[in-house]
C-alpha cells in the first residue's frame, strides 16, 4: 500500500488535492482512500490530508502515520511542525518551493517545485493566496510514478469547479518543472 500525507494551510487545496489524487488512482483501477484531518477550520490554519493507494481493497481506517510520500503545500509549515514525522526510510518529500531541494537539508530524498509561481501565472487563487493543489499533483505524478499525469488531468477535469483549463495547465507545467 502507498500512503501519502499532505501538509497545507486552509485555502491552498490540500484536501482537494488528496481527493483528486485518489480519483486519478481509481481511474487506473486501484483501490483508494482520501480523507482530511482538521484542527481549526479556517483559512490559513494548518490542514493535513491523506491518500492511500493499493492494488487490493484497503481495510485500514486510521490516519496515515508512516507515509511513503509527504507533500508540503506551504514550506512555512516546516518551521512549526515536523512534516517528516513517521516518513518511511526510503520516503520522499515534495515541497512547494522555489528553492533547491538541498536548501531544506532533510535526511530524506527531497524534491521541490515552485507551485506558487505556477498557480499565480495561471490565476489560480490570488497573488496573496494562490491555490497550489493542482500544481503539486502534476509534480507528484512525475516524482512518484504512482499515477499517470493523464489520470491526474482527467480527475482535475471532473473535480475542479472552475478554471479547469488553467488547473490542467498548472499540473502539466509543474510536471515539467520539478527540481530533483
Amino acid at each position: 500500500m502507498i500512503e501519502i500525507r499532505f501538509h497545507g494551510r486552509g485555502g491552498q487545496g490540500a484536501v482537494v488535492a488528496s481527493n483528486i489524487l485518489a480519483d486519478a488512482a481509481f481511474r487506473e483501477g486501484k483501490f483508494v482512500q482520501a480523507f482530511p484531518y482538521f484542527g481549526v477550520e479556517r483559512r490559513g490554519a494548518p490542514v493535513t490530508s491523506f491518500t492511500r493507494i493499493d492494488k487490493n481493497p484497503i481495510k485500514i481506517r486510521s490516519q496515515v502515520y508512516n507515509p511513503n510520500y509527504i507533500v508540503v503545500l506551504d514550506p512555512t509549515l516546516m518551521n512549526v511542525t515536523d512534516v517528516t514525522l513517521g516518513l518511511k526510510e526510503d520516503g520522499l518529500v515534495l515541497i512547494n518551493s522555489d528553492k533547491d531541494p538541498n536548501h531544506y537539508n532533510l535526511s530524506f530524498k527531497t524534491v521541490t517545485v515552485d507551485a506558487t509561481s505556477i498557480a499565480i501565472e495561471n490565476k489560480l487563487g490570488s497573488k496573496l493566496a494562490p491555490i497550489v493543489n493542482t500544481s503539486v499533483l502534476g509534480a507528484f505524478a512525475k516524482i512518484s510514478r504512482e499515477v499517470m499525469l493523464e489520470s491526474v488531468v482527467l480527475a482535475i477535469q471532473e473535480s475542479v469547479p472552475s478554471k479547469k483549463d488553467e488547473n490542467i495547465k498548472a499540473a502539466r507545467e509543474a510536471y515539467d518543472k520539478v527540481i530533483m
